[in-house]
C-alpha cells in the first residue's frame, strides 16, 4: 500500500481528507495506485517522463548558467478535482475574463470607469502595459483577450482564490495536452474505468476562436502563429499549437505590409494573413508603433490592425489587466460592467502606494509575500516566511523607491499533492493555470496545468524557479 505512511499534514490535500482516507473523486487512483509496488510506479514515472523527452517537450531559461533549454519536470500522480467543484470554478472564470474584456474595451475608448472614478484613472495610466497607441481599437467582435491563463490557488481551508490574470501571451497549454497524452498511455485502465473530462480539443477550439475574428466574406481565412524565434522560453508551445491548429509558424522576418495588408513571405510570392495568433509581447510586435529597437515584429503592423484588415490575438493592450495593481480591482470591475459580485475571490492584496497599507507592509514583510506589479515568472517577488532580513531589507528600499510598483499579500497555505520524490511521497504544493478561450461564448478547458513546487517546502511552483507539473482531472460522479 503505496500511500500508507503518507501524511496530508496541517494543509488542504487535493487527494486526501486525512491519511489513509482520499477524497471520494481520487478514491479509485489512489486504490489503483495501492495496488502497484514502488518499483512499479517508479518505472511509470521515468516512461513518462522519457515520452515527455521523446516529444520534445521543453522550456528554456534565460537566468541561469546551466544551458537554455530544459525538459519539463513531470510527476506522474495527477491532482483530481471534482466534476461540481469545477463547473463553479468554469463559472467564476467566465465572469472573470468577460468583466475584464469590459475592462479593457472601456480604457481604451469612452473611460467610463475611471471617470465614474471606480478606478483610479492614475493606477490605469501608470500600468506599464497601459499603451497609449491602442486608444480608439475596436478588435473584431470587441473581444480582446481571446486567450487567457488564469492562475488560481487553494487556501489552507479549500477555499479558492484568484492569484493572477495572464492575458498578454499566455503560455503552458502545451504540456497541458502532452501531459495528459502521456497519462493515458502510463495509467490506460485508470482512463477506461473514471469518467475524466477530455483536453484534447483544445486546440481545435483555439482554432476555431481565431477563425472567428476573420472577416466573414473570407471563405479560407490565414492563421499564422507569431513567434519571436527558436531562443523563446515558449518555444516549443508555438511550434506545437501551430502544428496541431494546421497554421503556418512564423517570425516577425517572414511577415510584411504591403499593399495596405499583412502578408507572408512564400516560395510563391506574398501571400495574405487574416488573423495572427501572436506569442510577441506588444512592446516588440512593431517597431513603428512601440520600441524601435525591436527586431522581432512587423513594421507596419499596428497600423493595418487599426484598419481592421489584419486580427490579432490576443490584442494589443491587453497587458493593462495583467498589471499586479489592477489586478486588485476586479471585483471592483466585476460589480461595475456585470452588476454581479464577484464569484471567485481575489487574495486580500495591499497596496504599497497607499501611506497606511505600504507602513503595514513595511512592519510586516517577514510574514508578506510581496510582488512586483508587472513582473511574472516568480521573479521580482519576496516570499516573507523563507525570506533573509537582508532580503526584507532589500525590498523594503525598492518598495520606498517605487510604491506603486510593489503590492503585498498574505502568505496562504497552498494546498498540495502527493508527489513521488525518490522512494516516498512528498506533500507538494500546486497551483492551478486553466485556460479560457473567448469565441463566439467563453470556453473553459476543463482541467488545465497543475504546477507543482519540486523544492521541499518551496511555495513557488514556476518551472523557471524548480517547478514541475501534473497531469490535472476533472473527474464526474
Amino acid at each position: 500500500m503505496l500511500f500508507n505512511d503518507y501524511d496530508p499534514g496541517d494543509f488542504y490535500d487535493e487527494l486526501f481528507v486525512r491519511q489513509q482516507e482520499p477524497r471520494p473523486e481520487a478514491r479509485l487512483l489512489i486504490d489503483r495506485i495501492n495496488e502497484l509496488s514502488l518499483e512499479d510506479l517508479q518505472q511509470r514515472q521515468r516512461a513518462a517522463q522519457h515520452a515527455l523527452f521523446k516529444l520534445g517537450v521543453t522550456f528554456n531559461v534565460y537566468s541561469d548558467d546551466e544551458g537554455t533549454e530544459r525538459i519539463f519536470p513531470f510527476d506522474v500522480v495527477p491532482r483530481v478535482v471534482a466534476a461540481q467543484e469545477w463547473e463553479w470554478l468554469a463559472r467564476g472564470l467566465q465572469q472573470r475574463i468577460q468583466a475584464l474584456n469590459c475592462f479593457i474595451h472601456d480604457v481604451y475608448n469612452d473611460q467610463k470607469i475611471l471617470k465614474d472614478n471606480v478606478i483610479p484613472r492614475h493606477v490605469v495610466e501608470s500600468a506599464p502595459g497601459f499603451l497609449k497607441p491602442c486608444m480608439g481599437l475596436q478588435p473584431p467582435e470587441g473581444i480582446w483577450c481571446h486567450i487567457t491563463g488564469t492562475d488560481l490557488v487553494r487556501d489552507r481551508d479549500g477555499r479558492w482564490y484568484v492569484l493572477e490574470d495572464n492575458l498578454r501571451c499566455p503560455s503552458g497549454v502545451s504540456y497541458v495536452l502532452e501531459n495528459r497524452r502521456v497519462m493515458k498511455s502510463t495509467f490506460p485502465q485508470l482512463f477506461s474505468v473514471l469518467d475524466i473530462q477530455p483536453v484534447d480539443d483544445y486546440a481545435s477550439q483555439l482554432l476555431e476562436t481565431l477563425l472567428n475574428l476573420a472577416p466573414p466574406a473570407l471563405s479560407d481565412p490565414r492563421v499564422v502563429v507569431l513567434t519571436p524565434g527558436i531562443y523563446n522560453s515558449a518555444y516549443f508551445e508555438h511550434s506545437f499549437l501551430a502544428q496541431q491548429m494546421g497554421a503556418e509558424l512564423v517570425e516577425g522576418r517572414d511577415l510584411v505590409v504591403s499593399n495596405g495588408y499583412l502578408q507572408m513571405r512564400t516560395t510563391k510570392g506574398l501571400q495574405r494573413v487574416d488573423v495572427v495568433y501572436r506569442r510577441i509581447d506588444d512592446d516588440f510586435i512593431d517597431p513603428l508603433a512601440f520600441r524601435p529597437d525591436s527586431l522581432l515584429g512587423v513594421p507596419g503592423l499596428m497600423e493595418v490592425y487599426r484598419q481592421g484588415r489584419v486580427a490579432i490575438a490576443n490584442a494589443m493592450g491587453t497587458g493593462v489587466a495583467d498589471d499586479k495593481l489592477i489586478y486588485a480591482y476586479v471585483p471592483e470591475m466585476v460589480r461595475y460592467y456585470l452588476d454581479e459580485d464577484q464569484i471567485i475571490p481575489n487574495v486580500p492584496t495591499y497596496f504599497c502606494e497607499d501611506p497606511q497599507q505600504q507602513a503595514h507592509v513595511l512592519a510586516n514583510l517577514d510574514q508578506l509575500v510581496v510582488k512586483a506589479t508587472n513582473a511574472s515568472g516568480g521573479y521580482g517577488m519576496l516570499v516573507g516566511p523563507q525570506s533573509t532580513p537582508a532580503e526584507q531589507a532589500e525590498f523594503a528600499e525598492l518598495i520606498q523607491a517605487n510604491p506603486r510598483g510593489y503590492i503585498a499579500q498574505p502568505t496562504l497555505c497552498l494546498s498540495r499533492v502527493p508527489t513521488l520524490i525518490g522512494d516516498t511521497f512528498e506533500g507538494c504544493h500546486v497551483d492551478l493555470r486553466p485556460y479560457i478561450l473567448f469565441g463566439k461564448k467563453i470556453h473553459v478547458n476543463p482541467g488545465g496545468l497543475t504546477r507543482v513546487a519540486l523544492r521541499k517546502g518551496s511555495l513557488v511552483v514556476n518551472s523557471s524557479q524548480g517547478g514541475g507539473s501534473k497531469d490535472t482531472w476533472v473527474v464526474k460522479g
